[in-house]
């Protein structure tokens, strides 16, 4: 795909350029890296304004489950469209926001029987925070109200979900205004010494946790975590281990345990949610992002029954004071019931067994390449670093790769030094193979 021209910009980028202020960008940067102008998407692929074929292989920012413009996804949306766009949820409901609330409910086995929605993530953590900490305050325990999160973990950006983000180029910008929160040592495998295994790690890390909860855990609400990756954390990644242990350690000191599965959650992983591959269930689980197909905004967070009690009673004041216009948005809603028909009917979690398969044939190559280090794969998410001894220029390796990921006709968004893959879950195993030779060619001209 040829990068749009920037001594020359087409009319649209121009009005781009000149009306949107794009989402965690440096709108000076696209003087020299045009933005691009996409008018339609068919499956995998996305096309530009000038008819070039552009390989979604981040699912557009980890949403695009099933392809663009999905026939079964479109149809779900214009039938409901036909019968109700949108109702406010407070004091009405709707069918599709009843179904999608069970389906998901009977997917944790009842765990977590009730769902509050919204329309973005970082909206669904401000909610688990919220209700973990009114919680507490219902049950005479108003001064748990202190949060724990990992280190390099990633919640989203309005302040509530920005207070338990640990990534440095946020909290530089605004921590000012953010509560103090206490932050553990992330299950990073990647900081494995030597003759340490993944659970090693876990482990360590867990009792680092654990000291701090033994000192602590009268002033904590809850813990967050992202289970098994930490996606912007450039795709950290951790042993199973650690989410049994935390746990555990929440059990045993009276503390939440919130699971912000976002970015990981809607079989990501390699099952519907990342907790599974532990055997356990957070007491609030987030999602976001795929459970609409990357179709139309939706969020939510998930609670159990005890959790949905402590808020039941006769006074406003002892329910849940939260709300957003569009929670539970009908058409928001079919897209999803959509996407959780197509799970079942296409045995997707099943194929994605064979698809993972694919996808680590396709990066082989990157396992032995000496300018890499740290790869590795958790389901349908595929991740390694550049040695920094090879980047030439580490401040613009991010947006070199980019480029030159642009001129071979994919779509990629490094973090850092790290390089992943996020693909839909349906590329064609010779589509994942091109992928694979497409970004290590990018990566060839920009190492080179």
């Amino acid at each position: 795909m040829k990068v749009i021209s920037d001594s020359n910009p087409s009319p649209l980028v121009k009005r781009s350029l000149d009306a949107v202020w794009h989402p965690c960008t440096q709108m000076k940067h696209h003087e020299t890296l045009p933005l691009i102008a996409i008018t339609k998407g068919k499956g995998a692929w996305l096309y530009d304004e000038n008819g070039n074929m552009l390989l979604d292989c981040i699912s557009s920012w980890w949403t695009n489950l099933f392809g663009h413009s999905n026939p079964q996804i479109n149809q779900a949306i214009s039938d409901q469209l036909e019968k109700i766009e949108h109702v406010m949820l407070a004091g009405f409901t709707h069918p599709p926001v009843i179904e999608l609330s069970e389906r998901l409910a009977a997917l944790t086995n009842d765990h977590l029987g009730h769902v509050f929605y919204a329309s973005d993530g970082a909206s669904a953590v401000e909610i688990a925070l919220k209700m973990s900490h009114h919680f507490w305050r219902l049950n005479q325990k108003p001064e748990k109200k202190k949060f724990v999160c990992l280190e390099n973990g990633y919640h989203g950006e309005t302040l509530g979900a920005l207070a338990v983000t640990d990534v440095a180029i946020f909290r530089e910008a605004y921590g000012s205004l953010l509560q103090d929160v206490f932050t553990t040592p992330s299950p990073d495998f990647r900081k494995a010494q030597a003759g340490e295994s993944a659970e090693d790690v876990a482990i360590r890390a867990a009792k680092a946790l654990e000291q701090l909860l033994e000192t602590e855990h009268r002033n904590i609400a809850a813990i967050i975590i992202e289970p098994l990756v930490q996606c912007a954390g450039q795709m950290a990644m951790h042993s199973p281990q650690y989410l049994r242990s935390v746990r555990a350690l929440c059990d045993r000191f009276d503390i939440h345990l919130i699971a912000d599965e976002i970015a990981v959650g809607c079989g990501r992983s390699g099952k519907f949610f990342a907790c599974e591959h532990a055997g356990i269930w957070p007491d609030f689980l987030t999602l976001s992002k795929g459970i609409s197909g990357g179709y139309l905004p939706l969020s939510l967070c998930m609670t159990t029954d005890k959790i949905y009690r402590a808020f039941y009673g006769d006074q406003t004041q002892q329910g849940f004071l939260h709300s957003h216009s569009y929670t539970g948005n009908p058409l928001a809603c079919a897209a999803a019931l959509a996407c959780l028909d197509i799970f079942e009917s296409e045995a997707v979690l099943e194929k994605n067994i064979e698809r993972s398969q694919d996808l680590s044939t396709a990066f082989a190559w990157a396992k032995t390449d000496p300018r890499i280090e740290h790869w590795r794969q958790q389901g349908m998410i595929l991740a390694f670093d550049i040695k920094h001894e090879s980047l030439k220029n580490p401040s613009t390796f991010p947006r070199d790769m980019f480029s030159a990921s642009l001129r071979q006709g994919i779509l990629i968004r490094p973090i850092g030094n790290t390089i992943y893959v996020m693909p839909p879950y349906i590329l064609s195993s010779n589509e994942t193979i091109e992928m694979g030779a497409s970004l290590k060619r990018a990566l060839d001209q920009v190492l080179a």
